[in-house]
C-alpha cells in the first residue's frame, strides 16, 4: 500500500513538473538558444558512432531560423532552457524540422511531444502543409516520436551524411 502511494505521488509530481514547462519562440542568436544547440551537438557527438561535425550537416543557422524564413523555440522549466526545436520554411508549402532536443534530466515529461506540436502549429500558421526531417539511426526515440505523430518514412531528400531516415508529414491542416 505504501509503495502504491509513493508511485502515485511520483506520477503527480511528474505531471506537475510537465505542466510547468513553457514552450515559446526564442531568438536563435541568444546565449540561451546557442547553449541548447551546443548541448544538442555534444549529445550527437557522443551518440553517433562516427561522431558529429555540424559543419558537415544540413544547415540550420540562426539567420535561417527567424521569421519569415523559420522559427526557433525553447522549452523552459523553472525558467531554465531544457529543450529546443527549429523550423526552416522552404517555400511552396514545405518546411523542415531541425535541432529537436530535450535535456536528459527533463526527458519523460512529454517535452519533445510539445515541442513538435508547437513547431507544427507555427508551420501551419506560416502556410506550411508538408513538414520533412531527417534523423540518425541511433536516435530511436526521435524516430518513434515522429512515427507516433503521423510522419512516414520517405526517400532521402537531402545529402545529410548523418541521416539514415527521412520523414514527412503531409496535410498539417487536416484533423
Amino acid at each position: 500500500m505504501v509503495r502504491e502511494m509513493d508511485d502515485e505521488q511520483t506520477k503527480i509530481e511528474r505531471l506537475l513538473r510537465a505542466n510547468a514547462v513553457k514552450i515559446e519562440p526564442a531568438d536563435p542568436f541568444s546565449d540561451e538558444a546557442q547553449a541548447c544547440i551546443r548541448s544538442y551537438f555534444d549529445e550527437l557527438q557522443q551518440r553517433f558512432d562516427e561522431g558529429f561535425n555540424p559543419g558537415l550537416s544540413v544547415s540550420a543557422n540562426p539567420e535561417e531560423l527567424v521569421p519569415p524564413w523559420g522559427l526557433f523555440v525553447v522549452a523552459r522549466l523553472d525558467g531554465k532552457a531544457v529543450g529546443c526545436g527549429a523550423l526552416k520554411i522552404q517555400g511552396n508549402g514545405y518546411g523542415e524540422l531541425k535541432r529537436m532536443w530535450v535535456a536528459p534530466p527533463a526527458r519523460g515529461l512529454g517535452i519533445a511531444q510539445r515541442l513538435l506540436e508547437s513547431l507544427e502549429s507555427h508551420a501551419l500558421a506560416a502556410g506550411v502543409n508538408v513538414l520533412q526531417l531527417d534523423t540518425h539511426r541511433n536516435l530511436t526515440e526521435a524516430r518513434a516520436l515522429y512515427t507516433r505523430n503521423g510522419y512516414v518514412e520517405i526517400a532521402p531528400y537531402n545529402a545529410n551524411p548523418y541521416a539514415h531516415h527521412w520523414f514527412e508529414k503531409r496535410g498539417l491542416g487536416r484533423p
